[in-house]
């Protein structure tokens, strides 16, 4: 008994030191922090910002819209990561979305994995749903266009001091005909990061 209450205050004492050592601070969601120089939240918001507002205001998009009296739809492919750090290009590809589909210019289509669940969902409700409220299999809204895009990232190095640029470039291209219809890309990214000595 005396060996079980001795490695209970051992580990109580253990979780304590490393509570004390942790100080935890709530700031706003839009205030800029560069801890490292790497990609971070608001590379993401300035980037997808600027591009959006390209892609929308897109004439080839518009025409679109007065040629098929629709607005365009589109399903998301890949962002891929072509820097030399890890970058999580979902939180892109999902802000992109996001903000495109708010804008009332351009409709999105699920992605391939969540189409898989609507399917699945769809078989299910075969069986089990009302033939009032199931939902038919063959009615699928096809995508006019997909968006795919890349990060890429170029850094100098000279001692203590360097310098990372990244280059964000995204593509709307249609499915039917491969052919591109909008294309932007942001390099506002530009970091200079110093080392300081350890004292």
């Amino acid at each position: 008994m005396k060996k079980i209450i001795g490695i209970a205050m051992v580990a109580a004492a253990v979780m304590g030191a490393f509570a004390a050592g942790t100080k935890v601070k709530r700031v706003s969601s839009d205030k800029v922090i560069d801890l490292d120089g790497y990609w971070n939240d608001t590379d993401v918001r300035i980037v997808c910002d600027s591009l959006i507002e390209e892609c929308v205001s897109s004439p080839r998009i518009a025409r679109f819209e007065e040629e098929n009296g629709r607005p365009g739809l589109v399903i998301v492919g890949k962002i891929v990561n072509g820097s030399n750090e890890h970058i999580d290009t979902s939180i892109i590809e999902k802000r992109l979305r996001s903000a495109i589909i708010n804008s009332g210019v351009l409709e999105f289509v699920v992605s391939r994995d969540e189409r898989e669940q609507l399917r699945d969902e769809k078989i299910d409700q075969e069986q089990h749903a009302s033939l009032e409220t199931a939902k038919a299999m063959d009615n699928e809204a096809g995508a006019d266009f997909m968006l795919t895009g890349t990060v890429k990232s170029i850094v100098q190095k000279e001692g203590k001091k360097s310098v990372r640029a990244y280059f964000v470039n995204v593509t709307l291209s249609s499915i039917e005909t491969n052919k591109i219809i909008w294309q932007g890309e942001n390099d506002e990214i530009k970091k200079e990061i110093k080392n300081q000595k350890k004292k």
